[in-house]
């Protein structure tokens, strides 16, 4: 069984690296935050101090950390994956991050006898939790074969979508669709409060046709009882918009949909309620309007 190297417990890697510890793997943990390495230890993992030093201990190393800049540090940095000079190292990239930073990266690796897989993930935290993540992975792929048991481990539905940077692709369409779902859920949620209607009673209409979806049945009820804490930070819903408008633009597409959303995610950011989940988004229109969207049922 391969040793596992995970770099990166927050919201969702804390829970990702336990599944691979009940699973039997072997794991090597770093993380910028003191708690979850201690967490992790007391689970039976191992500790280093730098990615480096991750990679050297390991077989496979997965990073799931918040930003293209962020996984260009923890592999191409002075102490990072490259540096370890392990010639074989996969690298798998559980972050939301560019295709073009990922392709980028990839070629680097290369270069130094590594392989990296970008491997982005959905399903938030419920998913990471119970290991039942949708995994969207691009790369080589004989390497991703080799990964299959570690894919398992973490995600129900895992796919191999093409060559570098197409798993990250595919999480910028599923991030349009996200962000797209919600801005349209706040509109009319909005709407029915400040009509005088029941949001819960138009929630319980709705999901029984055509409007039915994911959202409507397990983040309205949420935002019904005001229960905003993070299942996905608004703020990295924010982060990858952005990075949508960047894929699109590179290929030639225009995505004004996503562009409007973009808008009301970076109002709410503004507004300093980037910390809340990204079904919050609502709150945004609430101001607007001037009301608040509550169940009265």
């Amino acid at each position: 069984m391969k040793k596992i190297g995970f770099i990166g417990l927050g919201l969702m890697g804390k829970p990702m690296a336990k599944n691979l510890i009940k699973a039997g793997f072997s794991l090597t943990v770093s993380s910028r935050s003191r708690a979850p390495v201690d967490e992790l230890v007391a689970l039976g993992a191992r500790e280093a101090a730098t990615p480096k030093d991750v990679a050297a201990n390991c077989d496979v190393v997965i990073t799931m950390v918040p930003d293209s800049p962020d996984v260009e540090k923890v592999a191409l940095g002075e102490n990072g994956l490259v540096a370890a000079k392990k010639n074989g190292l996969i690298h798998i990239d559980m972050s939301t991050i560019s295709p073009i930073a990922t392709q980028r990266i990839s070629e680097i690796e290369k270069q130094n006898g590594m392989t990296m897989l970008d491997a982005p993930v959905s399903g938030g935290t419920v998913g990471a939790e119970g290991g039942t993540l949708s995994i969207m992975v691009g790369g080589d792929e004989s390497a991703f074969n080799s990964c299959a048991e570690i894919f398992a481990a973490m995600g129900k539905k895992i796919t191999y979508m093409g060559a570098s940077g197409a798993g990250q692709t595919t999480k910028a369409c599923n991030q349009i669709m996200t962000g797209g779902i919600y801005a349209v859920m706040a509109e009319a949620l909005v709407l029915a409060a400040k009509s005088g209607l029941d949001p819960a009673k138009v929630v319980e209409v709705l999901v029984g046709g055509a409007a039915r979806c994911w959202a409507l049945e397990v983040r309205a009820p949420k935002i019904l009882k005001r229960e905003l804490n993070p299942g996905f930070k608004a703020s990295m819903q924010l982060k990858d918009l952005r990075i949508v408008g960047e894929t699109a633009h590179a290929v030639g597409v225009s995505t004004p949909m996503t562009a409007l959303a973009r808008e009301m995610y970076e109002a709410m950011v503004i507004a300093g309620d980037g910390d809340l989940d990204n079904s919050a988004v609502v709150t945004v229109w609430e101001r607007m309007a001037g009301v608040e969207v509550r169940g009265k049922s």
